[in-house]
This record gives C-alpha cells, sequence and structure tokens, in this order.
C-alpha cells in the first residue's frame, strides 16, 4: 500500500506503521544512504524555527558542513510560529516546525513558493513534564492533575490530588511554580493539545502556540524553560526531552499505567496516529493521537517537520536546501540525531517517502 491510499484511508493502525516512527526506534535499514548531492556545495543557507531541534541541528550541520567546506547554515532559533511565519515570508530558505503548516497558513506558504510546499517529519521526541522538587525524584501524574497545575489550580506540592498518585513520596509542603514558554512555540501548541484532548474537563483551552495561563514563570526557547525550572524549588515545566539534562521528570497516567518519557514510547504513539487528509504528496502531516491507551505509549509529544519549496527561483539555493535536508532525512543524518539528540529514527518507509520528496526540490 503505497502513502496516497493510506492518507486516503486514514486508518490509525495502518498509518502508523507505514508512516511514521518504529517503535523501537530501529535503524532505517530499508530506507537507503542517500544524503543527497552533499558535495561540493556553497554559500550560505538561512533556516530557523522549533527550539526542540537544536541539539539535532547542531549535528546535522557539523557533519553536513563538514562534507562542504564552502557552505555556511545559519539555523536560528526563533521557535516554530516564527519560523513558520519568515519562511513564508522568505527571510528563510527553509524553516523547522513542531507543529504541521495548518491550513490558514498553507495558501500564503505556495504563494511564496509558487507551487507545492515541501514538509516532512524529521525529528520525533517525547515532551518531558520536568520538575524540581528538593528530595523527589520520581512523580506520577495523570492528565488532570498535570493540567490542573498548569493552570494555576493546584498550587502545592503536598495537595491531594498528587499525593494520592504518589503514596510513597514524601512530598514537601512546596508552593508549585509552573514554567511555560514565553515565546509562541510549537512545544507548547503540542503540550496543550494534549491536556485539551485528554482532559478536557480540567483544560479549556485550544491548543496554541502561545500559552494561553497568565501567571507563573516564563522563559525564552527550550533552553530558558530548562533553566528557570532548574534554578526554581518547586518548579515544574514542560521541554524537549532531549534537552531536560539532569532533571526529573514526571511519569504521566496513560491507560492504567504511569510511563516516562522515552523515543520508544513516543514512537509507540505514531504507531497509532492517522496521516492528515488533503494535503499534496510533498507534505507528510500527522495528526497525533493524544488519547491512546497503548501499553508503553507516551503521548505528551512533538513530531517536528521540516518546511521547505519543492521549487525556488535561484539554483544555488534549491541545491543547498536539497543537499541539507536530503542529509537530514538520510540513514546518517537521522543516526546523527539519535546519537547527539536522543530522537527516534524515522521508520524505513518514512525516511524513504521523505528523501523521494526531498529529492524532488529544484530550480524553477
Amino acid at each position: 500500500m503505497n502513502l496516497k491510499s493510506i492518507r486516503r484511508a486514514a486508518v490509525p493502525g495502518i498509518a502508523a506503521l507505514a508512516l511514521l516512527m518504529s517503535a523501537c526506534g530501529a535503524s532505517n535499514e530499508d530506507g537507503g544512504s542517500d544524503n543527497g548531492d552533499s558535495g561540493g556545495l556553497s554559500g550560505n543557507l538561512k533556516g530557523g524555527g522549533a527550539t526542540s531541534q537544536e541539539k539535532a541541528q547542531e549535528a546535522w550541520k557539523t557533519a553536513f558542513q563538514g562534507q562542504n567546506s564552502g557552505l555556511t547554515i545559519d539555523y536560528a532559533l526563533l521557535g516554530s510560529t516564527d519560523g513558520r511565519s519568515q519562511f513564508t515570508s522568505g527571510a528563510l530558505s527553509f524553516a523547522g516546525s513542531d507543529s504541521y503548516i495548518s491550513d490558514e497558513e498553507l495558501d500564503a506558504a505556495k504563494e511564496r513558493c509558487g507551487g507545492n510546499v515541501v514538509e516532512v517529519p524529521a525529528y520525533i521526541s517525547s515532551i518531558a513534564v520536568a520538575f524540581n522538587v528538593p528530595d523527589v525524584d520520581s512523580i506520577n501524574l495523570d492528565a488532570v492533575t498535570i493540567a490542573g497545575i498548569f493552570d494555576g489550580k493546584i498550587t502545592n506540592w503536598n495537595d491531594k490530588a498528587i499525593a494520592d498518585q504518589n503514596p510513597d513520596a514524601s512530598l514537601p509542603d512546596l508552593k508549585i511554580a509552573p514554567v511555560h514558554r514565553a515565546d509562541d512555540s510549537g512545544t507548547t501548541k503540542n503540550f496543550t493539545d494534549y491536556l485539551g484532548k485528554v482532559a478536557p474537563d480540567a483544560w479549556s483551552y485550544p491548543a496554541a502556540d502561545a500559552f494561553p495561563v497568565s501567571g507563573g514563570l516564563s522563559a525564552e526557547g527550550t533552553s530558558g524553560v530548562v533553566k528557570q525550572i532548574g534554578d526554581t524549588d518547586g518548579a515544574i515545566g514542560y521541554a524537549d526531552a532531549s534537552q531536560t539534562g539532569d532533571l526529573n521528570v514526571v511519569s504521566v497516567k496513560v491507560g492504567e499505567e504511569y510511563v516516562a518519557p522515552s523515543p520508544e514510547g513516543a514512537a509507540k504513539t505514531v504507531a497509532v496516529s492517522p496521516v492528515v487528509e488533503g494535503r499534496d504528496e510533498t507534505d507528510i502531516a500527522v495528526d497525533v493521537d493524544r488519547k491512546t491507551t497503548e501499553a508503553g505509549a507516551y503521548p505528551v509529544i512533538l513530531l517536528s517537520y521540516l518546511i521547505a519549496c519543492e521549487t525556488y527561483e535561484d539554483q544555488a539555493e534549491a541545491d543547498n536546501v536539497k543537499g541539507y535536508l536530503s542529509f537530514i532525512v538520510s540513514d546518517e543524518g537521522q543516526a546523527e540525531s539519535a546519537d547527539f539528540a536522543g530522537s527516534a529514527k524515522l521508520a524505513p518507509e518514512t525516511a524513504s517517502k521523505a528523501q523521494e520528496i526531498v529529492a524532488g526540490i529544484s530550480a524553477q
């Protein structure tokens, strides 16, 4: 069954197997090792967007520039929203985004490109709910409790809602300090999407790039949130799991289990998620199933995309975008991000399709 027929069917279980991450994060043995026309590229390639991709982009840039000494790649940590908007305006040659392009944005992006938009998955990671509570290194929470904390309705660490799920923990009489992103962010959109879908009675806000609740602490970018949590006793916040470092993380209730974030758990969630219908063949987007009760799945995830044009006016720009993005979705590129950033690798069929799409990038 090909990708097009899968998209039309939009059957969650089949989409999983056909489209995205293998639950074990296995390498792409059948996905090919083509990393694009990587030799001899030169000039300056400007991209930017999702801060969740920071470590992966560092690994990708270092490796690819090593193969192309005349090329300089700039990836600005703008956040997903600004990345998409600056790509649409023409300020960036490509963007990274933790949420796929909305229908409203798609028309503007197509106008900028003068045709189809390329949107391929490049990076998948759990969003960790990280905390800093003295002398407590393990906490279990369900979605309703997490929603209450970030909505400012559960304000102390020894609250009954938390204590009931953690009978063996010595929870202190300490004020909770929720930390959220100050900038618009795809991580925020994915996190609020999870809360709204899994705990709709406790979280009444729509999924959005801007955090909807006033108060609490805020910080710019993933690294800023992680630092704020680490610096604040009683803090709790959300961030890409690959960047939480030594912070302790919450195990989230899924079905009857509490599951810690992991690449394998994120991949299992993608494995039951349907594809988005009605997109061009150059666009692979997925609606994540936040409400899965699949054993071992971890539904608080981000699936991060690369966004580019299928055609560019300038030949050098087209070659540079094609070369770099081809490297990212290749076996070599996926291995770099898995090793350096802890992401799950693209499943073989997804990698093959992404490689095929990116290989079609050209000059007008």
